[in-house]
């Protein structure tokens, strides 16, 4: 099954390495381009991507703003959204994760990672760069913590040992390595701890970790 991707950025040169790379896939395939926030959410809501890479810096609308448009509170057909970034603005990441994005990557992180967050949001999981991961962390390190949601039911050890690890930007395959566990019940251990905690994506996961006092 090809995955159909729209591709939002307002430099002419990153959409064309984007599109370079993304079309090199035997399984995706660069449907439409935006130069601008508003142009990606109503080309988007025209041709129906399966997901949507987006800048969090454009003209006329933001990432921000088109995150939350395509996939955002409340949205009753969303596009899954991955959001590419230069990182420069880490509050800007944040509230995208609010606004219902379901993967970030850096700029830099390379042909393999972005192919492989395309193919994650399509098929509904997400994808985060560990270093985005970690840099959140750090950046609310030194702001006030709010009150800590409490889960629905208790965390098992297992799970507060992959939320430790999520905390620290492993992915799913690391932390198997780390935990002597397969990818699957690494992913079932996500999906209960996500069930839980009421959290949408993994940096979630790992913010609340450090609100709790036990990221990092």
């Amino acid at each position: 099954m090809t995955v159909r991707v729209l591709i939002a950025d307002d430099q002419d040169l990153v959409r064309t390495g984007l599109r370079m790379i993304l079309d090199a896939q035997p399984d995706i395939e660069v449907v439409g381009e935006a130069a601008d926030g508003a142009q990606a959410v109503a080309l988007a809501h025209s041709i129906r991507p399966d997901v949507c890479l987006v800048d969090i810096r454009m003209p006329a609308l933001d990432g921000l703003g088109a995150t939350r448009a395509l996939a955002g509170p409340g949205v009753a057909d969303p596009i899954p959204v991955v959001v590419i970034t230069t990182f420069d603005l880490d509050e800007y990441v944040y509230a995208a994760l609010r606004a219902g994005a379901r993967g970030f990557l850096l700029k830099d992180a390379g042909a393999t990672m972005l192919a492989e967050a395309v193919r994650a949001a399509a098929r509904g999981d997400a994808l985060i760069d560990p270093t985005v991961t970690v840099r959140l962390i750090e950046a609310f390190s030194g702001t006030p913590r709010e009150a800590v949601v409490q889960p629905s039911s208790p965390l098992t050890d297992r799970e507060e040992a992959v939320l430790e690890a999520v905390s620290r930007g492993l992915g799913n395959t690391e932390i198997g390595t780390e935990l002597h566990i397969s990818l699957s019940t690494v992913k079932t251990h996500l999906a209960s701890i996500m069930a839980k905690l009421g959290a949408r994506n993994r940096v979630e996961l790992a913010i609340w970790a450090h609100e709790r006092g036990r990221g990092r």
